[in-house]
């Protein structure tokens, strides 16, 4: 991810991240959820794959936040252990 990783949410569901190689990715917001008191986001890139990116979430107003990379590899895997909790649950 690049070192530009604020977003502006506009009236549509899709972010645009750009990685530091260069290359980009049209993604679809699926949902914030939270695991361990803080905020996550996932989003699944329009790419044609099965992926879903995760990062960490952070609100910086109403129509912009960051997303933060999760560099801890325990963290990451409680937060995809409760991703996959919140896309399991039927409510």
């Amino acid at each position: 991810m690049s070192d530009n990783n604020t977003h502006q949410l506009d009236d549509s569901d899709f972010i645009t991240l750009e990685f530091d190689d260069g290359v980009t990715v049209e993604c679809e917001i699926m949902g914030v959820f939270e695991s361990g008191g803080k905020e996550y986001i996932a989003l699944i890139p329009d790419d044609g794959s099965d992926d879903v990116y995760i990062y960490g979430y952070k609100e910086i107003s109403d129509d912009e936040f960051e997303l933060i990379d999760i560099l801890d590899d325990d963290e990451f895997e409680r937060v995809t252990e409760d991703f996959e909790k919140f896309t399991d649950d039927p409510e």
